[in-house]
């Protein structure tokens, strides 16, 4: 029996890939550790999205390769010769092999290095697991994706999409809300293309989970927007029920449709622009978190310029702001790359728009009393989320997992400030 720690980096999928390893680990007898210092064992389920990522990796990967070490998650399998050059001797589990968790284990505490980096037929669906946050509920639904971008690693870890079943999915949502979970999120690569492959899809599985008659709540994950002209008007039906949070992430990476047409997202700028439009038609406040890359190999000035006038015309709530970085094995790589300095200054520029829009925003909040369900604790206080997914922060003693109406006093660029009014 060993002292295991495990750390994730990375997306939902990623943190719910490490309450599945370590609920495998308790499975497999075997105790967790709080931090590396008390472990026979350390295993870290790593990220490889963006090249700030890739450079944190490496250093917690030294960092933890003193004692036996296990490199999980998607760097070993984009990236195998990256991690075997700082942890030599590192075990390596890839994204989709979590059912040889305990066999790696026990060969890596016992001096022999393990690879096992293939895909195997398990379903990530009822796995047991231990929940980083007792009262979030990550879901996994699929693995892989549809999609075939230029500038993105995360094909080459996940492979093609394979969706889970709509039963076995809402079976495990079931549990989560039995075991004390007031939140539930639905999460993949890419939900978008959710049941494509089965059969079935994403409305329909909103549609069949806001069927279970338990109190809580839906947050509906990352969609690439090229599979919205197919399920748009569905959804948009499936999100009228008070358990889906009002909040779609789907990132539209550039607003230039020559740029989308080079990265190979498969949609148009105005495919965002509709799915937005129509989301806050039919629902008024309903929060729109996106993604953008600047920087990109072939993005020209004008491309660059269609990209911020994108954003002052649709003003996300949320925008995840990248510097374009050349990740190893991805097509775009092998492109004649935009001067360092170019691709900063253009940073710049739209990290100072999306923080006046965000700000902008948020203040058409103040005086706005509703209730929030409160998810997670902080140094100041204690976080919550309303309808439309909006973090709210409050002072008062309140535990996690209730709900209390709130009053929005003030806000900041990231959050809604309060009160409790009841």
């Amino acid at each position: 029996m060993a002292k295991i720690f495990v750390e994730a980096y990375g997306c939902s999928a990623s943190f719910a890939d490490s309450e599945m390893i370590s609920g495998l680990i308790l499975n497999g007898g075997h105790t967790l550790a709080d931090n590396s210092s008390e472990s026979d064992l350390n295993i870290i389920v790593t990220c490889s999205v963006k090249d700030a990522t890739a450079n944190k990796m490496i250093h917690r990967i030294k960092s933890l390769n003193s004692k036996p070490l296990v490199v999980a998650g998607c760097f070993p399998k984009a990236e195998k010769s990256t991690v075997e050059k700082f942890a030599e001797n590192a075990s390596l589990l890839g994204p989709n092999s979590l059912g040889k968790t305990l066999q790696i284990i026990d060969s890596t505490l016992n001096g022999r290095k393990q690879i096992s980096l293939e895909d195997s037929d398990l379903s990530k669906v009822g796995l047991p697991k231990v929940r980083l946050n007792p009262v979030v509920g990550i879901v996994e639904i699929a693995s892989g994706c549809m999609s075939e971008c230029t500038f993105c690693q995360t094909k080459l870890s996940k492979g093609d999409l394979s969706s889970y079943r709509l039963g076995d999915i809402v079976r495990q949502v079931q549990t989560e809300i039995k075991e004390g979970c007031k939140e539930v999120w639905l999460t993949s690569t890419d939900n978008g293309c959710y049941g494509f492959d089965i059969g079935t899809d994403l409305p329909s599985l909103v549609n069949a989970v806001v069927e279970i008659p338990d109190d809580f709540m839906i947050r509906v994950g990352m969609m690439n927007p090229m599979y919205m002209p197919r399920i748009k008007e569905a959804l948009i039906e499936s999100f009228n029920n008070d358990k889906v949070f009002k909040f779609l992430h789907i990132p539209v990476q550039s607003g230039s449709d020559k740029v989308l047409h080079d990265m190979k997202r498969g949609h148009t700028v105005n495919t965002f622009r509709e799915i937005v439009k129509r989301a806050k038609e039919r629902f008024g406040n309903f929060t729109i978190s996106t993604d953008v890359i600047v920087g990109f190999p072939s993005e020209t000035e004008e491309d660059f310029q269609k990209t911020v006038n994108l954003l002052d015309e649709t003003r996300p709530d949320v925008v995840n702001l990248s510097k374009y970085s050349a990740r190893p094995g991805t097509e775009a790589a092998e492109w004649k790359q935009i001067d360092v300095a170019e691709v900063k200054k253009r940073s710049k520029i739209i990290f100072e728009q999306i923080s006046k829009i965000s700000m902008e925003n948020n203040k058409k909040w103040i005086g706005w009393t509703g209730k929030v369900l409160f998810d997670e604790k902080i140094d100041e206080g204690i976080k919550g989320r309303n309808f439309a997914y909006k973090p709210v922060f409050v002072r008062n003693a309140v535990d996690i997992g209730q709900s209390h109406i709130v009053e929005i006093t003030d806000v900041t660029v990231n959050s809604l400030l309060g009160k409790i009014a009841s």
